[in-house]
């Protein structure tokens, strides 16, 4: 690998590196806003902007999926997007029982491990979409409570963050995956697999 390949790579290793030294962060909303009973719609449209870029979990599997090798990336922005916010739209209609939050948590942490997996050719790009779904879940369920004009701003706020984020990566991945070559792609993906087990370690074993 070239020297400025392996800058490209450890660009993108940089979040991933940084997220270790954070605990992923599920339900509250950013920026101290208050709970989503009390949002008003500004508040709801900034935390649903937000939530996707402030937790560490979501923004690194959204940022993966630049570098684990789609065919075709750009077709794959309509359908993530759709099923992102679908998992969001379900979570209002079955709310996750509280017992089982830190077992979804850890899923989605464990879903960094499974974009690795995908990136070294182990496993499935399709996991992508109910992986994405189970995602949009868990940032569904911060703003159930809320009013209907909060409700409506936070998943604008959602299409767009996720959105704009879906189009950059799936834009510049081929881009991407040209500069790092194989071996950066493999470093990323082993990044990312060590995230996503850190992540879900400590979750399950406080």
């Amino acid at each position: 690998m070239s020297s400025y390949s392996w800058l490209i790579a450890a660009i993108l290793s940089t979040p991933a590196l940084l997220a270790m030294l954070v605990r992923p962060a599920f339900a509250h909303h950013p920026f101290a806003m208050p709970e989503a009973g009390n949002l008003n719609a500004l508040q709801g449209l900034i935390s649903g902007v937000g939530h996707p870029l402030l937790g560490p979990d979501h923004l690194l599997f959204l940022l993966a999926i630049g570098f684990v090798g789609l065919n075709r990336p750009r077709q794959w922005l309509a359908p993530l997007l759709a099923a992102g916010l679908l998992g969001s739209a379900i979570s209002l209609l079955t709310p996750l029982p509280e017992t089982l939050s830190v077992y979804a948590e850890a899923l989605v942490s464990l879903s960094l491990l499974v974009a690795g997996l995908v990136a070294l050719g182990k496993a499935s790009p399709l996991l992508l979409v109910p992986l994405i779904s189970l995602h949009g879940y868990l940032l569904g369920g911060a703003i159930i409570g809320a009013e209907p004009t909060p409700l409506t701003a936070y998943f604008l706020g959602l299409f767009i963050s996720q959105g704009s984020i879906l189009l950059l990566v799936t834009t510049y991945s081929k881009r991407l995956l040209d500069s790092i070559g194989n071996g950066g792609q493999r470093i990323a993906a082993g990044i990312w697999i060590g995230i996503g087990a850190a992540f879900s370690w400590s979750l399950l074993i406080p």
